[in-house]
């Protein structure tokens, strides 16, 4: 692990537990992020893996408002993501989009 939630918490200036669920989710996506990106498995002495992580954790939870709103305007990372999940897990994709 990379991030700990304490630690995301304190980067994301969370002082309660209501979204622990959600801030462990965004943590284990962005890890799984890196990992594809790169080809790389990370832990927490690479500082800047842990960089990465924290900063895209906190871009995902501070702009969640950003689901279900694809647009022409959906911001670049998402299409990222999209480019990654397609290669990486290399599943054929059908019309819909579904892997």
């Amino acid at each position: 692990m990379i991030v700990t939630l304490e630690e995301a918490k304190n980067w994301l200036r969370v002082d309660f537990s209501d979204d622990d669920a959600l801030i462990t989710t965004l943590i284990n996506a962005a890890e799984e992020y890196l990992k594809n990106a790169t080809g790389t498995t990370f832990d927490a002495t690479n500082y800047l893996a842990k960089i990465f992580c924290m900063t895209l954790i906190a871009d995902w939870y501070e702009n969640r408002e950003m689901i279900g709103k694809a647009t022409d305007q959906t911001r670049p990372i998402i299409q990222s993501i999209l480019t990654q999940l397609t290669y990486s897990y290399g599943g054929d994709s059908d019309e819909s989009g579904t892997v």
